[in-house]
């Protein structure tokens, strides 16, 4: 009995060995509890719970990082070694906007890439689960048949009809284990490679995090250096943001308010008027000349200019929208009152920065009522581009900004207000207007890439 006890052992023992040591042979149809193909694309519902969840890890790892005192003292050194004019330093903040822009794009794609893997991993896992019980029922049967072994058909030829039996039973088991093996082995290698993407991914996040951090510093430190050269009308600028804070306080829409605005401020004024004169002396041009001009303009824009370089009517096609995200609401989609929306709504990420999408004069930059935070551009042609949802103001009113240069930042949730009515999010969400000749326009022609759902996220 114990030899045939040991003889039952040797060939469980001999059947693993053989299906761990076997080349993997994947099997043609799938097996229960491996990872169908259509689990490799995660449902958007989990996912996105997933992004949440990663979102939330990389905001606590990038409230952790802060600039060593070597690293911002390097900073200061080289925007002192700068040549300290308004255009050079304008240009160097454009520039570190869009660099800042460009990361931020990077750290959007890649938490969706490892919120992707991490639900890659999570259905992998869940799998092998499955497997393990399986395997189990059958290496519990290995190990019946070891106490209680098949007849050898050699020694007791009068056993054969028992050991066919027994040839049968294995045949049918033991290709079967083998398959479900090799899979095993298949998802073992595949979950390797995930955890090893997931620790990639990670690494290449936390870099985009700490020059994300870097290149916040040094903006803050350009536009520092670059508002100490314009102190000369600090006086000027601060009188005029006191009277559109009283203009904003008395108007009761924004119609209102910018007509208030370029009646009763200098800056403002000075804006349409420009504007004005501008598109005038285009209307007198030719074709030909109308051409030229754009195309001087987009080779070599003038570094000293205070009107857009090309007419905003012009731009059709070209303009990135002021912030990377997800577009959640269309102008023409419910406002979540009953009403068609008058602009675009963005979902950011914390802290994301805002930049100006064209050439424009700020008319106003503050709260007004319910919109909270907001900055109105004028874009000349009789354009006007409404943004609120920010947290943190960038530029002041009465500047003249190029496209591409900082103008806020966005927080850390979304700012309830009036133009982010019924959104199903606590993201910073930013709200986009355009208004020409005081009605509210769809912005869409306007765009480089189609509002499907995803914001551009190039800069």
């Amino acid at each position: 009995m114990q030899t045939g006890k040991r003889r039952g052992a040797a060939l469980a023992a001999l059947v693993i060995a053989s299906l761990l040591s076997s080349p993997a042979r994947l099997p043609a149809e799938p097996l229960a509890g491996s990872v169908p193909a259509a689990a490799a694309e995660p449902a958007e519902e989990t996912l996105r719970a997933q992004q949440l969840k990663t979102r939330q890890e990389l905001e606590a790892v990038a409230r952790s990082m802060k600039l060593s005192d070597e690293k911002v003292k390097s900073l200061q050194d080289n925007i002192n070694a700068l040549q300290q004019t308004s255009a050079t330093l304008r240009s160097k903040v454009i520039e570190s906007a869009g660099r800042r822009r460009e990361i931020e794009a990077r750290i959007a794609a890649g938490e969706r890439r490892l919120a992707e893997l991490e639900v890659r991993q999570t259905t992998i896992r869940g799998s092998l689960h499955e497997r393990r019980a399986l395997l189990a029922e059958v290496l519990a049967a290995l190990q019946r048949m070891g106490r209680n072994p098949p007849p050898a058909l050699l020694v007791t030829p009068e056993d054969a009809l028992a050991s066919v039996r027994s040839a049968i039973l294995l045949g049918a088991v033991v290709p079967g284990m083998r398959r479900q093996t090799d899979q095993l082995m298949a998802d073992l290698a595949d979950l390797a490679r995930v955890r090893a993407d997931i620790e990639t991914e990670k690494s290449t996040l936390n870099g985009d995090m700490a020059n994300r951090l870097e290149e916040e510093r040094r903006m803050d430190l350009l536009i520092a250096r670059n508002e100490a050269l314009s102190q000369e009308n600090a006086a000027t600028i601060e009188e005029e943001r006191r009277k559109a804070e009283a203009l904003a306080a008395r108007a009761r829409s924004m119609d209102e308010l910018i007509a208030s605005l370029e009646k009763d401020i200098a800056s403002a004024r000075e804006a349409a008027e420009a504007a004005r004169l501008a598109e005038e002396k285009r209307k007198s041009m030719t074709e030909a000349e109308r051409q030229k001009a754009r195309e001087t303009a987009l080779a070599n824009p003038d570094q000293n200019r205070i009107a857009p370089a090309i007419p905003f009517g012009d731009l059709k096609g070209q303009l990135v929208l002021p912030v990377n995200g997800e577009t959640l609401r269309r102008f023409g989609d419910d406002d979540g009152t009953g009403h068609g929306a008058k602009g675009i709504t963005v979902a950011t990420a914390p802290g994301a920065l805002v930049t100006a999408p064209a050439d424009a004069h700020v008319v106003f930059a503050g709260q007004f009522r319910s919109y909270g935070q907001m900055i109105i551009l004028n874009t000349g042609d009789g354009y006007h581009l409404v943004l609120t949802g920010m947290d943190a103001i960038k530029t002041a009113q009465g500047k003249f900004v190029f496209a591409g240069e900082p103008l806020a930042v966005m927080g850390e949730k979304r700012v309830a207000s009036a133009a982010a009515l019924a959104l199903e999010t606590d993201r910073p969400t930013l709200y986009i207007e355009f208004r020409k000749d005081g009605k509210p326009v769809d912005s869409q022609p306007w765009w480089t890439a189609k509002l499907s759902g995803k914001a551009n996220n190039d800069t």
